[in-house]
């Protein structure tokens, strides 16, 4: 079974998202911030892909991108980007950053899926 990481300041977001992913047979770990995320990964969490939102407190998406980047075993994991902000200057900051993909929310539950299942291998 493949691990989704969810990060994003908003408990309703992580709720619908936990609960259209553990339907379509993935297992969900979830973090508030970039920094919780970060946390969780450096204790041992190895996710197949990590979703996060781009504004949050503590550690936003982009810093969270950066970061991953630099963990051995991070480099080719794919992270997706799912937030509000839709401007070309800030997905292409995010694709600097090493983003695989960008999501604007809301995001419907099939069309998610179906990204996700593009960039995740095997699923």
């Amino acid at each position: 079974m493949k691990t989704i990481l969810l990060v994003d300041d908003s408990s309703t977001l992580l709720l619908s998202m936990t609960t259209i992913l553990t339907k379509a047979g993935y297992k969900v770990e979830k973090a508030e911030n970039g920094q919780k995320a970060l946390d969780k990964i450096n204790a041992g969490l190895k996710p197949d892909l990590v979703i996060t939102d781009l504004n949050m407190p503590i550690m936003d998406g982009m810093t969270l991108i950066k970061e991953l980047r630099k963990l051995p075993g991070f480099r080719f994991v794919p992270i997706l980007m799912l937030t509000t902000e839709s401007q070309q200057t800030k997905r292409q900051e995010a694709k600097k950053a090493g983003a695989t993909g960008w999501l604007v929310k809301p995001v419907k539950a099939q069309d998610l899926l179906a990204v996700i299942k593009r960039v995740l291998p095997g699923t």
